[in-house]
């Protein structure tokens, strides 16, 4: 049973799911071409204010970010492990050589992931995909055709859960579940694919029907506000950004990935 996390309450969650999905990728950009101690940690402390204003509780908060609280030091482990040797040695076995520049690099590595991940996990916890359709086709002008259609899609993504919970209770009210475990998996999961394609199938054709498909403008239910907030938001991404590449020139640090 996939636990109630609760909704976010913050400031941040009445704002315009574009102006969120902007500040991350503004956020991530400069550590995306860069990799140093300085600039990850400097955006990772820059955060913590969106963090808070987010208005997830405690619990909320660990529950979502985990996978990346694990993922990163283990990255980190694999750095410095198997990085590229630099400096003095540490340690040396076999493939495994623990250098300066390895346990540079993998500092660097823990900051950055952190930096760019919780971000983008925090501040889309609660959103509303309806939402975030409304704001892409309105005010990032993407295509309806589109920004419906990944709609459609996402909000399909949650039968699947729904759907293999009926294949295995099917599947043991028939007695064809309590050996082969494998074989069982594999049987669940192809069926789950054609459940999938079809219903995808048939969703297709309710929308062609719909005229969701046709090129003539659009209009919309709902229209997706943006104000002095979303304004705030973005330019908060861009602050921080500019003050972790400024930071890390400044002491020396810059390290770009990007063509090296």
């Amino acid at each position: 049973m996939i636990p109630d996390l609760g909704a976010a309450t913050g400031p941040l969650s009445r704002i315009n799911p574009v102006a969120k999905l902007a500040a991350a990728l503004l956020i991530a950009l400069p550590l995306v071409v860069t990799i140093d101690v300085v600039s990850g940690l400097t955006a990772l402390v820059l955060e913590l204010p969106l963090l808070l204003a987010s208005g997830l509780s405690a619990r909320s908060f660990w529950v979502r970010t985990l996978p990346v609280w694990i993922a990163a030091p283990l990255a980190a482990l694999t750095i410095a492990l198997y990085g590229a040797p630099a400096g003095e040695t540490h340690a040396r076995w076999l493939l495994v050589h623990v250098t300066d520049g390895s346990l540079e690099l993998a500092a660097a590595t823990l900051f950055r992931v952190l930096a760019i991940a919780l971000p983008g996990i925090v501040l889309f916890a609660g959103v509303d995909p309806t939402d975030l359709a409304d704001g892409l086709a309105q005010r990032a002008r993407l295509p309806a055709r589109f920004v419906l259609g990944a709609l459609g899609g996402m909000r399909l993504v949650g039968l699947l859960v729904s759907d293999w919970r009926e294949l295995e209770t099917a599947r043991r009210a028939r007695g064809v579940a309590d050996t082969g475990r494998i074989r069982r998996l594999v049987g669940m999961a192809f069926s789950l694919v054609v459940l999938a394609i079809r219903r995808g199938t048939h969703l297709a054709t309710a929308m062609e029907a719909r005229a969701f498909g046709a090129d003539t403008p659009r209009t919309w239910a709902r229209d997706s506000p943006w104000g002095w907030r979303e304004w705030a938001l973005v330019a908060a991404g861009l602050a921080i950004s500019g003050i972790a590449l400024a930071v890390t020139t400044a002491t020396g640090h810059l390290n770009v990935v990007l063509g090296g």
